[in-house]
């Protein structure tokens, strides 16, 4: 059987396929007509929607997130996105020919010069309080091995392997740039720009799909981030009081709004700035991944964007 990518199914539009694919999410739900089970199935190139609406207890029993199925279903064309009707699935394992690497999302970008990238951040940093910190938690190489896998979201942006890396770069670049127009302290608001989403390595786990740790769901990256920043900072002798308050208000501010999950709104001009930058990446590259996945030959429209609530025009 020879797999058929995620991004190759626009072109089996109407016919019956069988391929291996990963389970990203399930969901056995109540419609008109009874119960039917919901799943997302992707690989390294994608993801889809696929449905089982025959036997759906059945095989709701059958499989589990993070299993690798292969499944028998037809591709469909449904409100202009593309679908599977799935008809058969069974679990299949490594030892079944499945060769992880082909399943799991990982940034397009070099890790390697991401890494780099953070470091000539950090080195040109000249506040040497600030330096230490920043070395003091990705030179811990244990750390930096799980931050450099970590997802910078379970859904919305940058939801794969390195994306946390890949947007902590972006933000950084973001606010260097702005730091030539805007009175900012460059050294204060770099530190911000590499440490606001930094309680994500605690906040996912995951080695295939990701999914919130306990501590995420119950914690959230935003208190996670600024405890280890505290922590840190505690370790350095004379560490300056004011530097690190800025700095913690910086990344309990990044969210922007209360309502959005930020704990104090930002009222520095850094914590104003490394939230606009945060969120340009953030909006600008979950919007990307979303018409990433529509179909352009057979629909006009993305699919339905539920966190910002449209469409987006594919044209």
């Amino acid at each position: 059987m020879e797999r058929i990518a995620v991004n190759r199914l626009k072109n089996f539009l109407g016919q019956d396929v069988e391929s291996s694919y990963l389970i990203m999410e399930k969901e056995y739900r109540e419609g008109a007509k009874g119960f039917y089970l919901r799943l997302r199935l992707g690989d390294k190139t994608g993801s889809l929607n696929a449905y089982i609406w025959d036997n759906a207890e059945y095989f709701t029993n059958k499989c589990q997130i993070d299993d690798f199925v292969v499944i028998k279903g037809r591709v469909r064309d449904y409100k202009g996105q593309l679908q599977l009707t799935v008809l058969d699935l069974k679990v299949v394992y490594e030892g079944d020919g499945i060769e992880i690497d082909q399943f799991i999302q990982t940034t397009a970008m070099d890790i390697n010069q991401l890494s780099e990238s953070l470091f000539e951040y950090i080195d040109s940093v000249k506040d040497e309080f600030i330096k230490t910190l920043l070395k003091s938690i990705f030179e811990d190489h244990e750390f930096f091995l799980q931050y450099a896998k970590a997802p910078a979201a379970k859904n919305w942006h940058h939801n794969y392997r390195g994306g946390l890396l890949e947007h902590t770069i972006a933000v950084a670049r973001l606010c260097d740039f702005s730091a030539q127009f805007y009175p900012v302290d460059r050294d204060l608001l770099l530190a911000g720009a590499l440490l606001h989403d930094i309680g994500k390595v605690q906040e996912y786990h995951g080695k295939k799909s990701f999914d919130f740790t306990n501590i995420g769901r119950l914690i959230g990256h935003v208190v996670l981030g600024d405890e280890l920043v505290a922590k840190k900072a505690a370790e350095i002798d004379a560490f300056p009081t004011e530097t690190l308050m800025k700095l913690r208000h910086m990344i309990i501010s990044h969210h922007g709004e209360l309502e959005m999950g930020a704990a104090r709104v930002p009222q520095t001009l850094e914590a104003t700035l490394l939230r606009h930058a945060d969120n340009l990446d953030a909006q600008t590259t979950g919007v990307k991944q979303i018409m990433e996945q529509g179909v352009e030959d057979i629909s006009d429209w993305s699919e339905y964007d539920k966190l910002n609530n449209r469409y987006y025009y594919l044209k």
